[in-house]
């Protein structure tokens, strides 16, 4: 039942902080980065927010702390960027644009380059942001040079991670879905084929969604409102708009314009065409070179524009005063614009000097140079964590890319660029900190910009496979997992693109890495799909052992992840590739360990595959198993051994001998974190956990991604390595509890609750803490646990997975100990959704709906729900629920007068040995149907000493007398309802 009402405690000081961030709608890994603590930290104050605030989920909480913005102190600034000169004019335009905003779903503002789009743009986002209470966005797109990763930009704006199970793309409107919000994007020309199919894709999943884009062409796309930026008005003379940007940047600049100076600022803003940025750059050269100078130097620049269209001269106005701007400095700016145009993202002075310090150029006087530049505004100056920061205008930018180009030093700045990025990667790659995150990010985009170009140059296509490769790493380590697998599937095509046997091996390696990274992703169909791609690279190394490894990795991956696939394998698919695989293996001790795993799971099924056979009880399976992890030992690869382990703990549970599942279990964590390193080399750690690839080297010429490190000691900081770790941790979690070791249950689910690697899944990641939580009795965790749950599996798309079912039914059954019958059927209703039938009505679901039967009072109805007899049901409850279920059915035959209670003690005796939960509770249904009252109270003493504290202070209630008055009170305790005594 409900417990009594009380004051909420108050909100630390460090929830405050929280709280406003999850204002802001970030995520728990960005809390976590911007507060400096962990993400379990971030998350341990989420809960407790949930808790003292008496709200439901997270969203709610954001709300919550956007009302408290609101009324109690000013509204926070919108997450816009801050520019640093004034916004002048444009009344008329802007608030027709605001307008345009409020009405539609989606405003284009186009308009050739230097129109002013931009600012419009951000001036009228922060002028309707009070409209947007779940906030307002800038993703600025100039950086971004593929289309496919427009979702990935939008996403880091916004503060969306990567949800286990699909592409970012998908995580991005999840988590918009119902947010009343305004997302700005800018610069969209350049990525339009990545930008409009995704705004169609957002829009439609989040209706209270407005985005306002800027482009010089329309997206054409539906629900598009098209708002052209006209130039600035000349209208008025001397107090036009157009005049007044020019006089206010004019004395920015230094010089102070007097009275006199009217009608030749009313000249140079009509010959420039009202066209904003060819007017502060004209604004810029006041102070050295005079009114009179502007307009003699430009009249001459723009004669050109004579007799032409109105829309051609704006275009031309631009690119003249850019022109005649370039011209009037000296040859080393020039030189130093030109260059540093190759920056895609805001760079500093060294790396100015890096790559844009060689003749006529002096390294030594480039800072000088860049303040030049900056002076003349042909470059913004913006500070930053890092250092101060120098970018250029996109129009300015793409300028300066075709003075490049003209001056023939394209290919050699590139490439100077594409080498500052090589060492910049390698010096991420072997650095730490705090500020190692931050780093990545300033770099990345560079990166990025400077693989997009290698790719496409023949002669570069090493330095971008290397390249591709240490990008995969970091972003790895970033957590970015969607584009880790999308440039190791990058670096092996360009590795397989001279189609050599090297090439071919360099490129079956990165495809086994890609593979992994799908299995952190929880994508069984990438896993399966790269492996078999992985096979063909191989063949064409002329590698059969190779190929046939990949091929049996792949047949493995169709049962032992079949959970995991949109498209479940067929068993006659799996089986042809097991013999495809058999064939072409060989001998080879790496080969014959991959072999034997498939076998294992295809032929025997010890990972009880949804393809699989749901009578097959065969004894072999557990010959099957131990074969494929002694092969893997010998292979001395722990990867493919912690795989071979995790088929013989499933092999042993279906035989029935949950402590030998249990003890695999854990040696899978021994294996990962304390194997012997690899021998010396350019070797790879093997790339796949279920495989037994051998480690294989690179082609000569080629760079090992630093950021997979070759040491087994750091092996589970490789994708394979931690795929693996984090289904260890799971499964050592899984299997303790099925033998009754709560703490260590607990222990093994914290470190998976904690893992970076499940930070923005937080439903997988808690998944059997909440469990061992609930079986322990302790339903302050578990609703604060619930929390995380639900609201990580609501914005992760509300999908099906075998963890889920069983901790939300966990969640459930201690709402139904509290008394709480509608929390309970809302949980139950999560766990039809989440879970999936079979093992919800045979296992874990008959478990935990017994225990709440039983605490009620209704012995008959649990006796019902665990009617079957193990062997009936055996699959769903041989895993991790067999003792639980057989306890249960022998109290519930006892409180229930069956007839058989006896023989059912005496069976579940026999099975739940060792188990000291289960045997305890066996212990007390014998004492109950004894009346041994000293007894009851030994097992009360079990229960405790098991860590059971639920179980001990009902035994205590089933005590009866004296003794069911402090039961009733340590449930109390526990935060449950004190039941029924029988």
């Amino acid at each position: 039942m409900p417990g009594p009402v009380i004051q909420a405690p108050a909100v630390s000081a460090r929830e405050a902080e929280v709280l406003t961030l999850l204002g802001e709608h970030l995520s728990n890994a960005e809390i976590a980065a911007r507060l400096f603590i962990s993400v379990r930290t971030a998350e341990s104050h989420v809960s407790s927010l949930l808790r003292k605030l008496g709200l439901p989920d997270r969203r709610a909480l954001a709300r919550h702390a956007a009302e408290l913005a609101r009324t109690e102190e000013p509204r926070p600034a919108p997450a816009l960027p801050a520019p640093l000169t004034a916004f002048v004019g444009r009344a008329r335009e802007r608030g027709e644009l605001a307008e345009a905003v409020a009405s539609h779903r989606l405003v284009t503002v186009t308009g050739p380059g230097g129109v002013g789009k931009t600012r419009l743009a951000l001036a009228v986002a922060a002028d309707v942001a009070g409209d947007f209470p779940d906030g307002v966005w800038f993703v600025d797109l100039v950086p971004v040079t593929e289309p496919g990763r427009v979702g990935a930009a939008v996403a880091a704006a916004v503060g969306v991670g990567e949800q286990r199970g699909r592409g970012i793309d998908d995580a991005v409107p999840a988590a918009l879905a119902d947010r009343r919000a305004l997302l700005v994007l800018d610069n969209c020309e350049q990525v339009r084929d990545g930008v409009a199919p995704f705004l169609e894709r957002l829009l439609t999943a989040c209706p209270r969604l407005r985005v306002l884009v800027t482009s010089r062409v329309r997206l054409t796309v539906p629900f598009e409102r098209v708002f052209p930026v006209p130039p600035l008005s000349r209208a008025g003379g001397d107090n036009s708009e157009a005049v007044a940007l020019f006089l206010d940047r004019a004395a920015a600049a230094g010089r102070l314009p007097g009275p006199e100076v009217g009608e030749g600022a009313v000249a140079v803003c009509e010959r420039l065409g009202g066209m904003a940025l060819a007017i502060e750059l004209a604004a810029a050269r006041c102070s050295t070179l005079g009114l009179d100078g502007l307009v003699a130097g430009l009249s001459d620049q723009l004669r050109i524009l004579a007799g032409g269209p109105r829309a051609n001269d704006r275009h031309r106005s631009v690119r003249a005063v850019l022109d005649w701007s370039h011209d009037l400095l000296e040859p080393p700016d020039q030189a130093l614009l030109r260059r540093v145009a190759v920056f895609v993202a805001p760079f500093t002075a060294d790396a100015a000097a890096g790559i844009a310090g060689f003749a006529p150029l002096d390294p030594d006087g480039v800072a000088d140079g860049l303040g030049r530049l900056a002076e003349h505004s042909l470059l913004a100056v913006t500070p930053s964590v890092t250092g101060t920061r120098y970018q250029a205008l996109e129009t300015i930018r793409q300028y300066g890319m075709e003075r490049l180009a003209g001056a023939g030093e394209l290919t050699d700045v590139r490439s100077r660029h594409l080498s500052w990025c090589l060492a910049g990667a390698d010096a991420l790659a072997g650095a730490g900190g705090a500020d190692r995150r931050v780093r990545f990010d300033a770099l990345a985009e560079d990166m990025r910009a400077a693989l997009a170009w290698a790719a496409e140059q023949p002669e570069r296509r090493a330095d971008a496979h290397r390249l591709a490769l240490s990008l995969a790493g970091l972003a790895f380590t970033r957590n970015l997992l969607g584009e880790a697998q999308q440039r190791l599937e990058q670096a092996a095509r360009l590795a397989d693109a001279d189609d050599t046997d090297a090439d071919a091996c360099a490129a079956a390696v990165a495809l086994r890495h890609a593979a992994a990274v799908a299995g952190c992703r929880g994508l069984g169909d990438d896993m399966f799909r790269l492996h078999r791609a992985a096979a063909e690279a191989a063949r064409r190394a002329g590698d059969a052992t190779g190929a046939g490894r990949d091929l049996a990795t792949a047949a493995t991956v169709a049962y032992r992840f079949s959970s995991l696939f949109t498209r479940v394998p067929s068993a006659e698919e799996a089986a042809a590739l097991l013999t495809e695989a058999r064939e072409l293996a060989g001998d080879a001790p790496a080969a014959e360990a991959a072999v034997a795993l498939a076998e294992a799971a295809v032929v025997a099924d010890a990972f009880g595959a949804v393809q699989g056979d749901t009578d097959n009880t065969a004894r072999e399976t557990i010959g099957f198993a131990e074969r494929a992890v002694e092969l893997a030992r010998r292979a001395g690869d722990p990867v493919a051994e912690s795989a071979a382990l995790d088929a013989l703990s499933g092999a042993q549970s279906w035989a029935g001998d949950p402590f030998a599942a249990a003890a695999a279990a854990r040696r899978r964590i021994d294996v990962l974190t304390s194997a012997p390193p690899f021998p010396a080399g350019p070797y790879e750690p093997t790339p796949f956990p279920t495989g037994s690839h051998r480690p294989m080297p690179f082609p000569a010429g080629s760079h090992r991604p630093t950021s997979f490190p070759v040491g087994a000691r750091e092996l589970v900081d490789t994708p394979a390595g931690t795929h693996e770790l984090v289904d260890a941790l799971a499964m050592a979690a899984g299997t303790a509890l099925g033998v009754g070791a709560l703490p260590e249950a607990r222990r093994w689910g914290g470190r998976l609750a904690g893992h970076p690697l499940l930070a923005e899944a937080g439903h997988h990641a808690t998944s059997w803490l909440l469990v061992a939580d609930a079986l322990t009795g302790d339903a302050g965790e578990v609703l604060a646990g619930s929390v995380r749950l639900l609201d990580a599996w609501e914005r992760s798309g509300r999908g099906r997975s075998f963890a889920l079912g069983p901790a939300a039914a966990s969640v459930a059954m201690i709402h139904g100990l509290r008394g709480d019958h509608d929390a309970r059927r809302t949980w139950l209703a999560i766990v039809d959704e989440a879970g999936t039938g079979p093992e919800n009505r045979w296992g874990y679901g008959a478990v935990f709906d017994a225990t709440v039967l039983l605490h009620q009072g209704d012995a008959d109805a649990a006796l019902e729900r665990v009617a079957p007899e193990p062997e009936q049901v055996w699959k769903w409850v041989c895993w991790i629920w067999l003792h639980w279920y057989a306890a249960l059915r022998a109290e519930a035959a006892v409180l229930a007068g069956h007839p058989d209670a006896r023989d059912r003690i005496t069976s579940a005796r026999i099975v739940t040995a060792g188990n000291p939960v289960a045997s305890a509770q066996v212990d007390r249904a014998e004492a109950l149907l004894d009346g041994d009252l000293p007894r009851r109270l030994a097992v009360a003493a079990a229960f405790e000493a098991a860590g059971c504290r639920y179980q001990a202070a009902r035994t205590l209630v089933l005590a009866g007398g004296e003794h069911a008055a402090a039961g009733e009170a340590a449930l109390a305790g526990l935060g449950l309802a004190p039941g029924a005594a029988r």
